[in-house]
């Protein structure tokens, strides 16, 4: 029995629609939240972490109602399938997103969580048009120097073990329901069993909704190689940075560097919470971009 969304009547009260289009020799599904095109004064297009999918970043859509989400799975993930004959490296994902974002909505603000950060910084950086970027949970350190450093290793060698073992049993030891529990629970903070139920949930369901072993390694392996602070600096949009004090993967304070290798960034710091800000502080989230979308760009911006 699944667990009840804290924020079910809240989404339950947005529009929304699937759709699929061609990007990068295969099909790209999305969900459009919100307004419809012609009646949207924002539109935003909201890029997921690594195993999620576009239901991830469905509390954050919940508390901004006013505003055009336009998100997408990932290729390799939830309802999209890979893209053929590529590698799932961050030059796939980049190229993706820009021939995305140009197909679906030409100049919308740019979000990303986590693994989404850096998708979503390197293709800005790389020429991706838009006049705002927003970054959750972002990855701002190598993931192996975090303060859980520890453990990612042991998941490289988890990953690795995956995409080793044949191809039966590889498959279900990355899907396996222990581990993905195991994930879950290191990564919640909050000490509401209500919440921390709906969280397992949510994992329990989307987690292993990944296409096959070896484009999950290639994303994996994508995510520990690469962080946003190489992008950081060829970056000249308004950023916002929404960053949890709790964060095991990324430190606070590697947060705080990051955000001054933007020409013009933002910094909001959510205390009690770790790398799930969607999750356990949407409503937070959702306020520090709404209050970011008010904030006039500076002229010749």
């Amino acid at each position: 029995m699944s667990a009840p969304s804290p924020y079910a009547e809240r989404l339950s009260a947005i529009p929304v629609q699937r759709h699929e289009v061609e990007v990068g020799g295969g099909t790209t599904v999305y969900w459009a939240y919100g307004p419809s095109a012609a009646d949207a004064t924002t539109t935003v297009i909201a890029v997921h972490g690594f195993r999620g999918e576009h239901h991830g970043l469905e509390p954050v859509v919940a508390y901004l109602p006013d505003v055009r989400v336009i998100s997408p799975d990932l290729p390799g993930f939830g309802e999209t399938a890979p893209l053929p004959g590529r590698a799932h490296d961050l030059a796939t994902y980049t190229d993706w997103l820009r021939e995305f974002a140009s197909a679906v909505a030409p100049g919308a603000i740019i979000l990303g969580h986590s693994f989404g950060s850096i998708v979503t910084s390197a293709a800005v950086a790389d020429g991706l048009q838009t006049p705002r970027l927003i970054l959750i949970n972002p990855i701002g350190a190598p993931a192996l120097e975090g303060p859980k450093g520890v453990l990612t290793r042991l998941a490289v060698l988890y990953y690795a073990l995956g995409a080793r073992l044949p191809e039966r049993w590889g498959t279900a030891l990355l899907r396996h329901p222990i581990i993905v529990r195991t994930m879950s629970v290191a990564m919640a903070k909050t000490s509401d069993p209500a919440l921390r139920r709906f969280i397992h949930d949510q994992h329990d369901t989307y987690f292993s909704r990944f296409s096959d072993r070896d484009t999950l390694h290639d994303a994996f392996v994508t995510s520990v190689s690469h962080d946003v602070r190489a992008a950081a600096p060829r970056i000249s949009v308004p950023t916002l940075l929404i960053a949890a004090q709790r964060d095991d993967i990324t430190p606070i304070e590697a947060e705080r560097e990051l955000a001054g290798m933007f020409s013009d960034a933002a910094l909001v710091e959510i205390a009690d919470v770790g790398h799930l800000i969607h999750y356990e502080a949407p409503a937070e989230a959702a306020g520090a971009i709404r209050r970011f979308l008010r904030t006039p760009v500076a002229p010749g911006r």
